[in-house]
């Protein structure tokens, strides 16, 4: 059995590299070959493009790379010619995966699209093509996978793969210890996001919020995971400059949440993974009028956060735009911090959000789908 993957970026190179890991295990004398990063190296992928080469950010850097993108397409498809892989695997990147799987369907090459295109968001007309190009697509999402039976494509919905990632591994009593937080206090977790430019801007606006919290309530603690991407120093000055005694916390991001009352999070995969602590969250989005004038043209959503998306109600509050203010902040953590009800019933339905993505597995289900179909190909 020989496997092809093309990941183009560093979280389509996590996904594929636990795909190849539950791959080997199901079947120990796979071939995987592929474009993609250490991870997948790791994982036992034959590299046959590094995406190190791949990190282009921006619309005029894209297009200029455009010569390159095709040499690439070019390149893969003389690999896929010269090593007959019985499987394609795409994971993510959907403007390249996309050509590379017309490329696949020519060369009579089964494709399996995992971390599918968004077409429940936006670029809607892409179904038609995956009808077209993809033998199957592994789904995460619930809402995800019926928006592609829409285009009678073969569709599999497999769970998503935080299921298996998103749990504590210390007991409360353990956690509150290990992370110096009383008790008796109100525990409030802040997650301005792990963009620079973003994580200033909103933690400012927490921070504010933090020092009318304090002074309402007389044991208060905050805590916040600092994103690799922002620099200690930089992110402790910030904060002493607010006068909000903050705990920032490097590891053990879900035992800190199974502690804490209350979230603070900028819009993103926090917010699903909060859900999926059934930790009551408060979504924060802000971003230049015209990148949101453009989102409200493009985008086919009625919610922004995943946990309303999938539950197809607001579960968590979302403040966007100019309502990411100290007073809306406030009206919304306020009840959840005093109300036992209110935050119970929240947690209720983040629960329920939990359990639509399935169950544990999803990685082992996709790798049983692309072996399936390997086996096919193989027999014909």
């Amino acid at each position: 059995m020989k496997i092809m993957f093309s990941a183009g970026e560093a979280s389509g190179d996590t996904h594929a590299a636990s795909v190849a890991k539950a791959l080997r295990e199901l079947y120990p004398n796979v071939d995987m070959l592929g474009m993609g990063g250490t991870l997948m190296e790791r994982a036992g992928v034959r590299i046959v493009y590094d995406i190190k080469n791949l990190g282009i950010i921006g619309i005029v850097e894209i297009i200029k790379s455009l010569p390159k993108f095709f040499e690439l397409r070019t390149f893969l498809k003389r690999t896929m010619i010269k090593e007959k892989p019985d499987v394609l695997v795409c994971v993510d990147y959907p403007g390249f995966n996309m050509k590379l799987a017309k490329v696949a369907k020519e060369l009579n090459i089964p494709v399996v699209y995992y971390i599918a295109p968004t077409i429940w968001a936006w670029h809607k007309s892409r179904g038609k093509d995956i009808k077209k190009y993809v033998t199957k697509v592994a789904s995460i999402f619930p809402f995800e996978a019926d928006a592609y039976r829409e285009f009678n494509c073969d569709v599999e919905f497999v769970g998503h793969p935080l299921v298996d990632i998103v749990k504590p591994t210390m007991t409360k009593e353990t956690s509150l210890e290990f992370f110096g937080a009383r008790p008796e206090a109100k525990k409030i977790l802040l997650m301005p996001g792990s963009r620079k430019q973003e994580v200033l801007s909103l933690l400012d606006t927490m921070l504010q919020a933090g020092e009318q919290l304090m002074e309402a309530h007389e044991d208060i603690q905050f805590f916040l995971p600092r994103a690799h991407t922002i620099d200690r120093e930089e992110l402790e000055a910030f904060i002493d400059a607010h006068h909000v005694p903050v705990t920032i916390t490097e590891e053990h991001i879900y035992d800190l949440m199974q502690i804490c009352d209350v979230c603070l999070a900028a819009s993103g995969t926090a917010t699903l993974e909060t859900a999926m602590m059934e930790l009551p969250t408060v979504l924060l989005y802000q971003v230049s009028p015209v990148t949101y004038g453009l989102g409200k043209m493009l985008v086919n959503l009625n919610f922004v956060g995943l946990p309303n998306i999938i539950a197809g109600k607001q579960v968590i509050p979302e403040l966007l735009q100019g309502d990411v203010n100290i007073t809306k902040i406030l009206a919304h953590v306020e009840p959840l911090l005093t109300d036992a009800a209110a935050n119970e019933a929240m947690r209720s339905d983040l629960r329920a959000v939990r359990d639509a993505l399935g169950a544990p597995g999803a990685v082992k289900r996709v790798a049983q789908v692309i072996g399936s179909l390997a086996e096919e190909k193989i027999h014909e």
